[in-house]
């Protein structure tokens, strides 16, 4: 797993580095600018005789740019540096006067310009890179920048962004409309949290980290820990079976789900536990519902309950849903069950008595979000809550805008306040612990945001905790699972063409890959 931070954490980190370690600001900025170096060097060998544009601003970040552009300046390349304003003071400042020394010395290497339109217009590239703004950037790109911004995001020539493209928050990844448009950011230090959500997520390109010296014991020292999950964290905590293995000990699945119109959810959530290995399923709907889901799910036992004249379970199915609350491992609670005022009754019932591990999600979700956490947190079972954004709008009372652009953070506060384990589903879907500590997804992509994605992961999740998973392992491990599975799916069908019935058909497939490392 990789540590992400925010863009405040990584200026402490920079602080602590200094100050605990002696660590000076000029040689991590040294580190940044020849590590970057380096990595173009091998990425676009051979890099000598090729012209590369630094785009620079008066910042660190316009500092690393400096550095790289000496070093490259070493390794061959003919390199042309464009600056707003020179740097104010200290390292940034510092580099900028030696190159301007290296250019006096050596003009045919290296070329120091005050950016304007005339040099643009004439300007041939076979690299530009990005050193603008950095992680600090908030806001709107400014006039001055703006036009330059457009006219870098034009060229053919590979664009590569330092620490983050410019333009880009690096804690929320809200971005100007106009930021750069990066073919590869070298992230320094550590992935920010800029890089992986909102905007940032597609200005990015692709993402490589940068070490530049940081002791990993400052990295990791935050008291609310995020990182990014990859499949060697997957298949180091995926269960094996053990050869006397039986069916009841594989994992029981109760999945209390269906009704009138919405018999698809249960089925989807139902197939998707047994994919994930879950040795017995039982899945309780509406006796209005039964015979299409018997029919639908031949692997699952389907058991009819007593249902409402609208077609959705009726008060007079706690015991029953009891009953078999008490005999799973773990119980999914929400697909498909309407928002019938006699259902959302027993399912608050039947949550506040549960004792065992519960999924919820969908209309069990809309159902708590009346009472806040007051049914999870009087209860003494063990939940995942697995909101999107408008559920979690309604569950927290928080708008969606705001969860959208702060959901590393909302997503945390949300699993402390509810005691449970959050998965808050988007683009990344953050996993998030009672403890603090926040999984962000690498898995996944646009054409999973169909009808039905959301029943396939309940299901999963279920499924994988049955088999004795730990339960904030068995959530971020499905989510990676399930997002690996659209991924294969969208390579063979294309994004457009996905449907949830395609991720499950692919499940085998994404489980082969992580248990055999691929």
């Amino acid at each position: 797993m990789r540590i992400v931070l925010s863009a405040e954490e990584m200026a402490e980190c920079d602080r602590e580095a200094m100050k605990l370690f002696g660590i000076s600001a000029q040689i991590l900025m040294e580190n940044a600018g020849a590590g970057i170096a380096r990595w173009i060097a091998d990425r676009f060998a051979p890099i000598r005789g090729k012209t590369v544009s630094i785009f620079s601003g008066k910042g660190n970040n316009g500092g690393d740019g400096f550095v790289v552009a000496r070093h490259l300046a070493n390794a061959g390349a003919r390199v042309q540096v464009f600056v707003w304003s020179r740097p104010q003071r200290g390292d940034a400042a510092r580099n900028l006067d030696i190159l301007k020394r290296i250019s006096r010395a050596a003009p045919d290497e290296v070329s120091i310009t005050s950016v304007s339109a005339s040099h643009l217009s004439s300007l041939h590239s076979d690299l530009i890179i990005d050193s603008v703004f950095g992680t600090g950037f908030s806001g709107t790109v400014k006039p001055a920048y703006r036009k330059v911004f457009q006219w870098i995001n034009a060229q053919s020539a590979p664009r590569v962004a330092v620490d983050i493209p410019s333009g880009v928050n690096g804690t929320t990844g809200k971005a100007d409309r106009d930021s750069i448009r990066a073919t590869v950011t070298l992230t320094l230090g550590t992935v920010k949290r800029g890089l992986l959500c909102n905007e940032g997520r597609d200005l990015s390109g692709e993402v490589h980290v940068i070490d530049i010296g940081i002791p990993r014991s400052v990295l990791l020292g935050r008291k609310s820990q995020t990182f990014l999950m990859e499949m060697s964290d997957v298949q180091a905590v995926m269960p094996a079976r053990a050869s006397t293995t039986h069916k009841y000990t594989a994992g029981k699945v109760f999945v209390l789900a269906g009704s009138t119109g919405y018999t698809g959810a249960a089925a989807l959530t139902a197939r998707a536990a047994l994919r994930a290995g879950a040795g017995a399923v039982v899945l309780g709907t509406p006796s209005s519902v039964y015979p299409i889901l018997a029919r639908a799910v031949t692997e699952a036992i389907v058991v009819p309950m007593p249902s409402t004249p609208a077609g959705s379970l009726s008060a007079e199915a706690e015991s029953a849903v009891l009953e078999r609350m008490e005999w799973a491992d773990v119980c999914v609670v929400g697909p498909g069950l309407s928002r019938n005022s006699e259902t959302s009754a027993l399912i608050r019932t039947v949550l506040t008595r549960a004792r065992g591990r519960i999924v919820a999600d969908a209309d069990a979700l809309t159902i708590l979000a009346k009472d806040g956490s007051k049914v999870v947190k009087r209860s003494s079972a063990d939940f995942v809550l697995t909101p999107h954004t408008g559920e979690a709008s309604r569950l927290l009372g928080i708008p969606a805008g705001e969860i959208e652009e702060q959901r590393v953070d909302i997503a945390r506060d949300a699993a402390r306040s509810f005691r449970a384990t959050i998965v808050l589903k988007g683009a990344p879907t953050a996993t998030a612990s009672p403890d603090g500590t926040v999984f962000l997804n690498s898995t996944g992509n646009p054409g999973m945001a169909t009808v039905g994605a959301g029943d396939v992961l309940a299901g999963m999740l279920g499924g994988l905790w049955a088999q004795g998973m730990e339960r904030p392992a068995a959530a971020w491990a499905g989510v990676y699972l399930h997002g690996l599975a659209g991924d294969l799916a969208a390579s063979r069908l294309g994004q457009k063409s996905l449907l949830a019935g395609d991720l499950i058909d692919a499940l085998p497939d994404a489980f082969r890959r992580v248990e055999g490392g691929i």
